[in-house]
């Protein structure tokens, strides 16, 4: 029975009953040592009547050992490996060292593996995974959990994990970021509670001694079953530690050293155990006929699957409080030994670094060993673990620097900026060669530039560009280049100019490269017209394609694409768009989906294919949140939140700018702006959407402001001050000139047309006629409404309400309300009975009756994919995917899946 937990056993309880109903569900359960997480975890279990239930304990010793916390979980079910889609059977297979010595891994793909691993056997009974001391679970073995549980939608699987709060010094414990998923913070029992748990765990205590422990228990329920054995002083967290070590000290010697090899190991393995016992001191009789002490008192228990495992997490404190120095490290090189004997050498390295207090170069040397054999099996984070290990135990400072720059760069790979960034300073201090430390500062920078600490970025770059010119230009000319890139992302386009004329100076090879960069941003700059204007601009960006037309690195090939919009070459760059997601979704490469996504939301809105703009922002932002891509989150909200304003959703609009404005980091903050003046503008707010862009093109951060110029022209116009637009519609003019695409040079005749006060007849004219060759439906429709306004107030009537009926059908099929509006208004005005409409979209558009998960899915199953292989390409389970289906086929007014491949789904 559990005194005072009548709500989390309700919770625990209607977790269970939504699994078995076939609705995953996911809860962290959080508070102090002791306060009741494992035994609710327990009732967990004892209540999973029906369902398989897998379980794991984090252990502190082994948290940074790689995917320990997997092999822990799954181990029994890992032959089911073989049937997941190919690329996640192989990625887990190298998690795991289950494959060949080529094998690579990617920790985004360990995730959906164990998402669908945990899917396929939930399909025969509902299941349940539980995770005690979650927050000593090794990273990657956490990160891979908590992306599939994140991900759980239709399957009948709950998932919860047990996460201590320190709550003071003696007890402290690292952080278990388990964001997006429900929390249960579990509080000290009430009165009534503690005591009648007291009563029955010690019912002949004196009522001054029951007074004593119910005070400085605190309601913490294993103080009060604990302390009751307990005399003296101390916090109950310590007393309860002396408990366990009394219980542990009480052994006998075979028993106690058994306790210990189970404490300080992650996987708990029996056979390991028992050969590492033989190893561990001589003793009479089998090491098995030592455990039934430790059982009967509590300590260990031994699990169905062949594990023995300490009953409470506490007793690995103890028992590595209660042991001497050298019986933990020779616990530590017995199960070293043991482990090389089954061919693990990553826990035998592990175990073996563990064994020895000082710098020991042997011992560093295996470490290195292993992590460069794993390196593909057990991912970058796995890898920056061993060498920074290694590095501990290195005597020579230059090694040391050398492995702790490995280190480094390993957490940069693996999405771990903040301990790269620790790992680089350190390794900086121990390295001599100037050459070597560049490199260092590269990790550095790089991170604080997709940190959008821009500033710090080229200060970095340009200071280490300029101390190693005299040693290698290549270099020095490489880290210039970069820093001049950082200076234009940080919106500092003289640091800029003044990085790349430095470059340029000390005659480094890429000096045309960094002469083209500068240029390319001084041709967006609209306050620079006169010195270097558009046509530098756009000269200088296709000089940089050119340069890249070799570059084959996917980062590379998103770059291009961006660099594609940036000429208005929209068309060539959906199609890099489409190539890359692909190739990555093939692949299973979810870490490099999220930019590529950012790419096609980006071409989708300007072609007018607002739907997959809507869903492939709404997936990328959704992926970057996973992988902890902020930067990209932050732009795909920025897509997402131009959407809303075409739509005329206030409150999403701005929900989904603030961020960006807040960071103030171009473009995402640029597009954040001109996503508000858009929803000004249609709204009628001219006099808003005026200053908000003047404020954008008068200020040092406007990287992106281009596409955002004719809203200016518009707002200006409509203000009543078209003298404060003329500037603008120049430059756009000239850069669409340049670019030489005609939906741009469209527009361009559109600002024409708007500041011209006499005749705009033949710059409306013509820039239909480019429309028409370009095909961006929701800017042709803005120009045949402002055509059709001008025609009806010049009282041509007729030639309006053709104009003004094309707008009003392309918004209404984009759901543009507040532009349908106006079209609806003008309309009225020219002499036609309309009712109010809402602007939605037609009620042809079956794509509009699907929510973005659901059309995805639908468009997929339409190919004939079947759930397995759309699932891998959208990052869900097979279950999901048919939940999604079930949803869509009556909304698409369908009972069969073939009927999908007749359907126009866009």
């Amino acid at each position: 029975m559990l005194y005072g937990r009548d709500g989390e056993l309700a919770a625990i309880d209607e977790l269970l009953g939504r699994a078995r109903a076939g609705r995953s569900a996911a809860l962290v359960l959080r508070g102090e040592a002791g306060i009741g997480k494992s035994a609710l975890l327990d009732h967990a279990a004892g209540a999973a009547d029906g369902m398989r239930v897998l379980r794991g304990t984090g252990i502190e010793s082994e948290s940074g050992m790689p995917y320990a916390g997997l092999h822990m979980l799954l181990g029994r079910h890992l032959h089911r490996i073989d049937g997941l889609p190919y690329a996640q059977a192989e990625a887990l297979r190298a998690a795991l060292n289950m494959g060949g010595p080529d094998a690579e891994s990617d920790r985004f793909l360990v995730g959906l593996a164990v998402l669908t691993l945990l899917s396929d056997l939930a399909e025969e009974r509902p299941l349940l995974c539980l995770v005690d001391d979650a927050h000593w679970f090794d990273g990657s073995s956490a990160e891979a959990l908590l992306f599939a549980a994140r991900r759980l939608d239709a399957e009948p699987i709950a998932v919860v994990f047990a996460a201590r709060d320190a709550v003071a010094p003696e007890c402290a414990a690292p952080e278990f970021d388990a964001q997006g998923l429900p929390e249960l913070r579990l509080r000290g029992l009430d009165e009534n509670a503690a005591a009648g748990l007291l009563a029955e765990r010690a019912p002949d205590l004196p009522g001054h001694v029951r007074r004593e422990i119910l005070a400085g228990a605190m309601g913490n329920p294993l103080a009060l079953l604990e302390l009751p054995g307990q005399g003296g002083h101390g916090s109950a967290y310590e007393r309860i530690l002396r408990s366990f070590a009394e219980r542990i000290a009480a052994l006998p010697e075979p028993a106690r050293r058994l306790v210990l090899l189970v404490a300080v190991d992650d996987l708990g393995d029996a056979g390991v155990v028992v050969k590492a016992a033989e190893r561990f001191g001589a003793a009479a009789g089998s090491p098995v006929d030592h455990l039934e002490p430790a059982e009967r008192t509590g300590l260990l228990r031994s699990t169905r699957e062949g594990r023995l495992e300490v009953r409470h997490p506490l007793i690995r404190t103890a028992a590595a409080r209660e042991a001497t120095l050298g019986e933990r490290l020779a616990a530590h090189r017995a199960l070293a030994d043991a482990y090389l004997d089954r061919g693990d050498v990553c826990h035998h390295a592990w175990h073996l670094a563990r064994s020895v207090t000082e710098p020991d170069e042997r011992v560093a040397t295996v470490l290195e060993k292993t992590a460069e054999t794993e390196r593909n099996a057990g991912g970058n984070a796995a890898v920056a673990a061993m060498y920074e290990a290694a590095a501990g135990l290195t005597p020579d400072r230059a090694e040391r620097g050398r492995r702790l720059a490995a280190a480094a760069r390993a957490s940069a790979d693996a999405g771990l900026p903040e301990r790269a960034v620790e790992l680089a300073a350190r390794a900086e201090a121990d390295l001599p060669d100037p050459l070597a430390r560049a490199e260092l500062t590269l990790i550095r920078a790089s991170l604080a530039d997709e940190q959008d600490r821009g500033r710090d970025a080229y200060r970095l770059f340009a200071e280490t560009a300029a101390s190693v010119a005299p040693l290698d230009l290549c270099t020095s000319g490489y880290l210039f280049f970069q820093a001049a890139a950082a200076a234009a992302n940080a919106g500092d386009f003289t640091a800029m100019d003044g990085i790349a004329a430095e470059g340029v100076r000390l005659g480094v090879p890429n000096t045309p490269h960094l002469r083209a960069l500068s240029r390319v941003f001084a041709g967006q700059n609209p306050t620079a017209l006169a010195d270097a204007g558009p046509a530098e601009g756009v000269t200088a960006l296709r000089e940089l394609m050119d340069a890249m037309s070799m570059c084959y690195a996917p980062r590379d090939r998103i770059r291009a694409g961006m660099w594609h919009l940036m000429i208005g070459d929209v068309r060539g760059a959906a199609e890099v768009a489409a190539e890359l997601e692909r190739r990555f979704r093939d692949r299973g490469a979810i870490g490099l989906l999220a930019p590529v996504l950012m790419l096609r939301s980006r071409t989708d809105l300007i072609l007018g294919r607002h739907r997959d703009a809507l869903t492939g922002a709404t997936e990328g932002a959704r992926i970057a949140a996973d992988t902890g891509q902020h930067r990209i989150r932050v732009y795909l909200d920025t897509s997402l939140a131009q959407l809303a304003a075409i739509r005329g959703e206030e409150g999403r609009c701005l929900e989904l700018t603030e961020e960006a404005l807040s960071r103030g980091v171009p473009p995402s903050s640029v597009h954040a702006a001109a996503a508000r003046s858009l929803l000004d503008l249609g709204l009628g707010r001219y006099e808003a959407a005026l200053e908000r862009l003047a404020d954008v093109v008068a200020g040092p951060n406007r990287q992106g402001v281009i596409a955002s110029l004719p809203d200016l022209v518009e707002a200006a116009v409509r203000a009543g001050a078209p003298e404060r637009a003329r500037d603008a519609a120049a430059w756009y003019g000239e850069w669409a000139a340049q670019t030489q695409q005609p939906w741009v040079q469209a527009i361009a005749a559109r600002c024409t047309a708007l500041l011209d006060p006499d005749d705009p007849d033949p710059a409306y004219s013509r820039a239909l006629a480019l429309h028409r060759e370009g095909g961006t439906p929701f800017e042709q429709a803005r120009t045949e409404l402002l055509y059709g306004e001008w025609l009806r107030r010049s009282r041509r009537r007729n030639d309006a309400r053709a104009r003004l009926h094309s707008a009003l059908e392309a918004f209404e099929r984009l759901g543009a309300a507040p532009w349908a509006e106006r079209a609806r208004t003008e309309l009225r005005a020219a002499g036609e009975s309309l009712a109010a409409g809402r602007g939605g979209p037609a009620r042809d558009d079956l794509a509009a009756r699907l929510t973005p998960q659901e059309l995805q899915v639908a468009r997929l199953a339409a190919t004939g994919l079947s759930n397995r292989e759309i699932g891998a390409q959208l990052f869900l389970s097979p279950r999901t995917v048919g939940y999604h289906l079930y949803k869509a086929y009556p909304k698409l007014g369908i009972t069969a899946r073939t009927e999908l491949a007749h359907l126009d789904l866009g």
